[in-house]
């Protein structure tokens, strides 16, 4: 496998030719997934989503400057990404003490100085989710700002090979974990209980976190997207699982399987709503092609009969990287244009949705697959197995 250090400086020369194709001389970036995209470097991920506690200063024709926790500057010491780490300052309420617009003065100050020695009278500046006091600031200072996503986006829309090779690897070591999760579905179990099986399995190989609390059992299948909570798994129940998990070196995995809780045997509804979601989830994974148009895929969706609409997954699949990615592709509407353009690229990793639910059965069936664009087909990413009895085998 690549070395990580090796890794790191290609992603960072991808996003600085971006940067200048886009025109964006600096970046100005607080979002820990943001910064780890560009440099490698990761420090308290989660605290950080909450907190503004670190923010990368980037430059297309200079300088990475990593303003990191005060205390952790040793964390990202040695990255070949990184030229100058220096301590961040406070920019939220608790963290200031109280003094935010002291704080965002300060940091412009700071930024307005680095600015002005590399870009000479350079103001503009792709900033991402910073606090509102800290975007009031740059702007009152002179600074044009513009959306940071965007560049971060388009550079992450398709993956290097490096990458690639290190999602195949993160996808092993979820599927290990599934598969220790799907031992311990028994009947007189909680939710959560199974659920903690997986997150085990996964922190043990280098896995960082699952983003989201999607694993239902029974009547919490229906409707979709209720989240992992204390019932007690009964034999014959339906147990969804949805990974969306943050593997190794940051790189999401995210497929969806169900499965059958004890040696009950399937209802012929269970079966029923499974076999749809297989369909529904085959005919779309045989879409995808590069070159296919996003609209084209809509318009040859597989047809949702009408009882499951209302309770359909909101899009037909999404993109992937260190998080859910361009596009989204939306299913298309008889009344309104659609509302994204372009079309599937070599080297986009694809996650095809399916969910099935019945509002008189009270559960429902969700799937998905992960798929590696390439020049001449797709790679299913996932060898998950798909569940024998309620296939009807």
């Amino acid at each position: 496998m690549i070395t990580r250090e090796s890794l790191y400086l290609k992603r960072m020369q991808k996003l600085r030719m971006t940067m200048r194709d886009m025109g964006v001389p600096a970046l100005l970036v607080v979002d820990s997934v943001n910064i780890l995209y560009a440099t490698g470097a990761s420090n308290m991920t989660i605290f950080s989503t909450r907190t503004p506690a670190r923010y990368l200063l980037l430059f297309a024709e200079g300088p990475a400057i990593l303003f990191d926790y005060f205390g952790c500057e040793h964390l990202a010491d040695g990255l070949p990404t990184i030229d100058q780490i220096l301590p961040a300052r406070g920019l939220c309420f608790v963290s200031a003490n109280g003094q935010i617009e002291e704080s965002a003065k300060a940091l412009a100050k700071d930024i307005q100085g680095i600015m002005k020695e590399y870009v000479a009278n350079e103001t503009r500046l792709a900033v991402d989710r910073f606090p509102f006091s800290v975007i009031d600031t740059l702007r009152s200072v002179g600074f044009q700002l513009s959306d940071a996503d965007r560049v971060f986006s388009s550079a992450r829309r398709s993956k290097l090979p490096e990458e690639i090779e290190y999602m195949s690897e993160a996808m092993r070591r979820v599927e290990n974990a599934v598969s220790h999760f799907e031992a311990a579905i028994e009947p007189g179990k909680t939710e959560t209980e199974v659920w903690g099986t997986f997150h085990q399995h996964l922190i043990a190989s280098s896995g960082q976190y699952v983003s989201t609390r999607l694993m239902q059992t029974g009547t919490n299948t229906f409707p979709y997207f209720q989240q992992c909570d204390s019932r007690t798994l009964e034999p014959g129940d339906l147990v969804c699982l949805d990974t969306d998990s943050i593997g190794l070196e940051g790189y999401a995995v995210d497929f969806s399987r169900t499965f059958l809780c004890g040696d009950k045997k399937p209802t012929a509804e269970q079966i029923g709503l499974y076999q749809r979601a297989k369909d529904q989830l085959d005919h779309n994974v045989d879409l995808i092609r590069s070159g296919s148009s996003f609209e084209e895929i809509a318009t040859k969706a597989w047809p949702i009969p009408e009882e499951h609409r209302d309770s359909r997954y909101y899009c037909i699949g999404h993109g992937l990287g260190m998080s859910g990615e361009f596009p989204n592709i939306p299913f298309k509407s008889n009344t309104a244009p659609y509302p994204i353009t372009g079309a599937v690229e070599p080297g986009m990793i694809l996650c095809i949705e399916s969910y099935i639910g019945s509002k008189t059965a009270q559960q429902g069936v969700k799937l998905e697959q992960q798929l590696l664009v390439e020049e001449h087909g797709t790679k299913v990413m996932s060898q998950s197995k798909f569940h024998d009895q309620l296939q009807g085998y």
